[in-house]
């Protein structure tokens, strides 16, 4: 088995996700736990499944209430499908957690994981394989059962508390990468408001004797070209400050071919 070198400092650090990395089995680099800290803003909730909590050991479940704790999560026990189902950044991220790879199940297992992805975008399928004779028995079955790969991800660990470890950093991911995408959205939005203001500007200030004071006047007014285009005098007016001259001006631009078709001269 992996020899374990760990170190946990589960003082509550708030707004920081203490991870523990692990090699995977029969790597070239170096097998140990090195523990290293991502940066975490704001908490989740990770529901668990009541059932599979009675088929683990009390030392087990003591050791992930710390860990939630110790990274801003909190704890709720939920009749739920999988095995855990945890919520970061507005993301559900569902967990089928086989803490101790039993080839006798195997059926049941994979069975579970067919229905369980249809239920699910975001379904892993995290398993504890602590020796060599199981991780071999769980590849076999993994061919035998004819899972299509990716669809969904299954995570191999060595032990229990690497795989409840592993979990954990991938809902964080997830719920980092979600908070991105939001973030990317807003800016794209952002970015095609400002393009559509300047394009906006410069169609306004196209029109003989308006300038940028006028055309801001009008957008924050009126908002848009064809909400101008249909404007009368009077309700220009009344709603910016423009001069009689500049209104008039505005309206024939949009309404008086013999205006907007002759040659102009600024």
């Amino acid at each position: 088995m992996l020899s374990r070198e760990r170190e946990r400092e589960r003082g509550k650090t708030k707004g920081r996700l203490i991870v523990f990395m692990a090699g995977s089995r029969g790597s070239s680099g170096d097998s140990r736990r090195d523990a290293s800290v991502i940066s975490f803003i704001g908490g989740g909730v990770c529901m668990m499944n009541p059932s599979w909590r009675d088929e683990q050991h009390p030392s087990f479940i003591n050791f992930i209430s710390s860990f939630l704790s110790a990274n801003s999560y909190r704890l709720n026990f939920l009749p739920i499908s999988p095995d855990l189902i945890f919520n970061n950044g507005g993301l559900s991220v569902a967990f089928i957690f086989e803490t101790n790879w039993d080839p006798t199940r195997a059926s049941t297992v994979f069975t579970r994981v067919e229905e369980l992805k249809r239920q699910f975008r975001f379904l892993y399928v995290v398993v504890s394989v602590p020796t060599r004779e199981q991780n071999d028995s769980f590849n076999h079955s993994y061919f035998r059962y004819n899972i299509e790969l990716g669809n969904p991800t299954f995570v191999p660990v060595c032990d229990r508390e690497m795989g409840f470890e592993k979990i954990v950093k991938i809902a964080h991911a997830r719920g980092v990468c979600k908070r991105q995408d939001a973030i990317d959205t807003m800016k794209d939005e952002r970015k095609q408001a400002v393009q559509g203001i300047d394009l906006f500007l410069r169609v306004v200030t196209s029109i003989p004797g308006i300038d940028d004071h006028d055309a801001n006047a009008l957008v924050q007014s009126l908002g848009s070209i064809e909400a101008i285009s249909k404007a009368s005098k009077s309700f220009i007016l009344e709603t910016t400050d423009l001069s009689v001259d500049k209104a008039d001006r505005i309206v024939r631009f949009f309404r008086d071919p013999k205006y907007y078709l002759s040659p102009k001269i600024n």
